[in-house]
């Protein structure tokens, strides 16, 4: 597989016809240059304080932000602008924080949307970072940020069925939020562990159904309102893939049910969202009638 051909669209999307408004206001703000800028990376991750430009570029600043809604993953604060995200993605950072450390390591983030993870991840000084996310409009959401942190983050217009061709093994990948969109999740797990280093690891959060049986529930069309989810294990299943797909020292990290402090719409996201999305009758269950989404996160080691 040629990736050098298909890492070509992310020079191409730039003239689609939905995707070259975005790359034209992004010219706009590239003419606003700032160094040394303080960056917090905290739940909100934020760069700089409103005093750093003047009332034009602020406004620049906000009429391009406007037009990259809608901003699934953050939130972040830019020179005092406030962009509250449909996730509040600190919540599942602070939950899997604890769990790794990246210092002087390759990583890798599969589905990485806007990069808000791998700008928290920063701060653990890796020594590369590599995000895969096929979508144009996250990766303009990211290259707006990215113009101000300035850091070597890599943003890959590519998906995790690349991996492997990639032009380097991985120390460390995250997978968070994309197995359950997947149509051969052994597959994709498969794809994560010939895409690592010998014992590198990874972590994953999807999807899950309770139950101490090895089984998965497979949604009819839907599932809470998203068309393309295909599988939701129970968690003995899923150690099941994770040990068919190559990795051993399978860890549960923790189990969550999604709430509304975690995923809801703002005037930065969707018209809808989780609450959108439940049984106005029974919030334990989907619009659907299948269980509410809770996840469960996991850590796992390639097999040597």
């Amino acid at each position: 597989m040629d990736l050098e051909i298909l890492k070509k669209k992310k020079d191409d999307c730039r003239s689609w016809k939905n995707v070259e408004p975005w790359y034209t206001q992004l010219l706009k703000v590239s003419e606003i240059e700032k160094n040394n800028l303080k960056i917090d990376y905290g739940d909100w991750f934020s760069i700089g304080k409103k005093e750093n430009l003047t009332k034009q570029e602020f406004d620049l600043l906000e009429e391009t932000a406007k037009k990259l809604i809608p901003w699934r993953k953050g939130p972040f604060n830019l020179f005092g602008l406030e962009i509250d995200s449909e996730w509040q993605s600190n919540i599942k950072y602070n939950l899997i924080r604890p769990h790794f450390n990246l210092k002087d390591k390759v990583v890798a983030d599969i589905g990485c949307n806007n990069g808000y993870y791998m700008f928290r991840m920063l701060e653990d000084k890796p020594k590369k970072l590599i995000g895969f996310d096929p979508s144009p409009l996250t990766l303009h959401q990211f290259e707006f940020i990215n113009h101000f942190v300035k850091s070597d983050i890599t943003y890959e217009m590519l998906g995790v069925e690349h991996l492997e061709y990639y032009n380097h093994k991985f120390d460390f990948i995250f997978m968070l939020g994309v197995l359950y969109h997947r149509a051969d999740p052994v597959g994709t797990l498969k794809s994560l562990a010939r895409g690592l280093n010998s014992k590198g690891e990874v972590l994953i959060d999807t999807f899950m159904i309770d139950g101490e049986e090895e089984l998965c529930l497979t949604p009819n069309k839907r599932y809470s309102k998203i068309p393309n989810i295909y599988f939701i294990p129970t968690i003995p299943a899923l150690r099941n893939w994770l040990s068919r797909a190559g990795f051993e020292d399978i860890e549960v990290l923790a189990t969550t049910t999604t709430t509304n402090e975690e995923q809801r719409k703002t005037d930065w996201s969707f018209d809808q969202s989780l609450e959108d999305f439940l049984d106005p009758e029974d919030r334990t269950k989907t619009i659907e009638g299948y269980p509410a989404p809770k996840r469960v996160y996991m850590k796992a080691r390639k097999i040597q």
